[in-house]
């Protein structure tokens, strides 16, 4: 059986958001901006729905079917929980977003997963 049919895609968001937030966090980190609020304001530059919905319009053209898959899945998902700063279709693509992210962490898809957190940050 695989990830994509065991996790619900809100589930692959859930990871997918922790495995952004790290990649973004170890980032800021080495860049040595040294203070604690400092780190903070530069990875919520990168680690919020408008940003992770702008790192998926860029990549959309580019993703496998089984990724675009992941993707539709998520964007179509319904949660409990609503954007508290951005309108509904931001925060779909962003959960859709963390959905790959994490689809592509516990498939182990190290370069692939890389590749579009190296965009994320861009």
């Amino acid at each position: 059986m695989e990830i994509e049919d065991q996790l619900s895609p809100l589930a692959l968001a859930f990871i997918g958001d922790a495995i952004h937030t790290a990649f973004v966090r170890e980032k800021v980190l080495l860049a040595k901006t040294n203070k604690l609020a400092n780190y903070h304001n530069e990875a919520k530059k990168y680690c919020n729905a408008k940003k992770q919905m702008e790192t998926l319009e860029k990549i959309l053209d580019s993703l496998s079917e089984e990724e675009f898959n992941i993707v539709r899945k998520a964007r179509n998902a319904h949660s409990k929980h609503g954007a508290k700063n951005f309108d509904e279709e931001t925060y779909k693509k962003a959960t859709a977003f963390e959905a790959l992210v994490g689809f592509l962490y516990l498939k182990k898809q190290t370069k692939r997963l890389n590749e579009i957190l190296e965009i994320s940050m861009e």
